[in-house]
């Protein structure tokens, strides 16, 4: 974790690096050192591997930084992964304790007749939420999806609603969902980008059903279907998360992997056969943990400095980041990165907590990487009118002498 000293204003930051305290401003210095010039050289990273897909995005699930990507907003068909937003909805339904995993769900006629790939649950049967959800996620069941949709939305058409409700409140912008599915429909699109973005939301909203997505067999009615994505038998790292195939759609893969603390998600949209679509996601998946590497700033809530507070019943204010921060940088960099911190040096009550006070900008070789809000962490409220009056004063001399 950084340490840090911090001066109001348009201040620097220091960090403490290893043994030695460096300062922001002294690491534009030339080192007359040259093993020490070689080693903080900038690294030189190669072009993203060449990728058969027509689209893909390769991103930092914690940082949410774009590693790499290609035609990432183009609208396709997204055939099975369109099942990563059923699974989001009936997660959020359990969360909300709207159903429950050991709910009795009654198979449909509508459920049983859809065609497609299939967990073969058979009309009239009660089958547990839990099941039919790993039916969608191994056995990629267009039966379960259709079951969960009906016992979760009451019908089909209206699940649909909610799915695109929580695509628009996830910043999914060039998204539609007509069915849970993902057969053929045009008005059934999204992006490798949005995808990313869902993806992300699975893994963070829903860890503890996270599990399932990595498993590899599932066996229901005495069938035992295998996980359709190849990287979860091939790479130790991939835990997750949906493959897609329709003609329409070609081959699509949306991939997770996790080493040293540092996850990746990759989308791959329209690949040309099953084999391609696992190289593709496997070379991006690669290629992002070779030349880059994740930090994890500060916590969420974590105080990293206080403000000067006027006509306030305090005078000091705690200041920091509302969600954990993360950054992704080229590999061996962390060292040559710059906090800059940017507050007002006049704050005047009264202050919520939530409010923001500034800005926190992360740089590397004099470039912005990352510009993040900072918030105040408590409330300080309006002091009485002795003290409103004493800081006006106090704010007219500094006004004057900065003048």
């Amino acid at each position: 974790m950084l340490k840090f000293k911090h001066i109001i204003a348009v201040s620097i930051i220091n960090i403490t690096l290893g043994n030695s305290l460096v300062l922001a401003d002294d690491l534009n210095t030339i080192p007359s050192n040259p093993q020490t010039s070689i080693a903080t050289a900038p690294i030189v990273i190669p072009n993203p591997p060449t990728i058969s897909a027509d689209a893909y995005i390769l991103i930092d699930v914690n940082s949410g930084k774009i590693i790499a990507e290609k035609n990432s907003t183009k609208k396709l068909p997204p055939a099975s992964l369109t099942k990563m937003m059923t699974l989001y909805v009936v997660s959020n339904s359990l969360n909300k304790n709207q159903i429950k995993l050991d709910d009795q769900v009654r198979v449909s006629e509508d459920a049983w007749r859809t065609g497609g790939s299939r967990m073969f649950i058979k009309v009239g049967d009660l089958v547990p939420v839990e099941d039919l959800l790993k039916g969608i996620i191994v056995q990629s069941g267009n039966d379960a999806c259709v079951a969960l949709a009906e016992h979760v939305g009451s019908s089909e058409s209206s699940f649909s609603d909610m799915m695109n409700e929580q695509a628009a409140r996830l910043g999914m912008q060039d998204s539609h969902f007509s069915e849970s599915t993902g057969l053929p429909d045009p008005n059934n699109y999204t992006t490798a980008r949005d995808l990313a973005i869902l993806g992300s939301a699975l893994i963070k909203d829903f860890p503890q059903y996270y599990h399932w997505y990595k498993q590899k067999w599932f066996t229901f009615n005495g069938i035992r279907q295998p996980n359709r994505n190849r990287l979860l038998w091939r790479d130790e790292y991939v835990d997750g998360i949906k493959t897609g195939h329709t003609n329409e759609a070609g081959f699509c893969l949306v991939s997770s992997a996790i080493k040293d603390n540092m996850r990746l998600l990759a989308v791959v949209m329209h690949a040309p056969s099953d084999a391609a679509r696992a190289d593709d996601s496997q070379r991006l998946i690669n290629y992002g943990f070779r030349f880059y590497e994740t930090h994890k700033l500060y916590d969420a809530g974590q105080q990293i400095s206080t403000a000067t507070v006027y006509k306030g019943k305090q005078k000091t204010l705690s200041i920091g980041m509302i969600k954990e921060q993360y950054i992704t940088i080229p590999t061996g960099q962390f060292k040559k990165i710059k906090l800059i911190s940017k507050i007002p040096q006049n704050l005047v009550a009264p202050i919520h907590r939530g409010d923001k006070i500034g800005d926190f900008v992360v740089q590397l070789d004099q470039k912005d990487l990352q510009t993040q809000p900072i918030f105040a962490l408590e409330d300080v409220e309006q002091a009485g009118l002795f003290g409103r009056v004493k800081d006006s004063i106090k704010l007219a001399i500094v006004n004057f002498i900065k003048a």
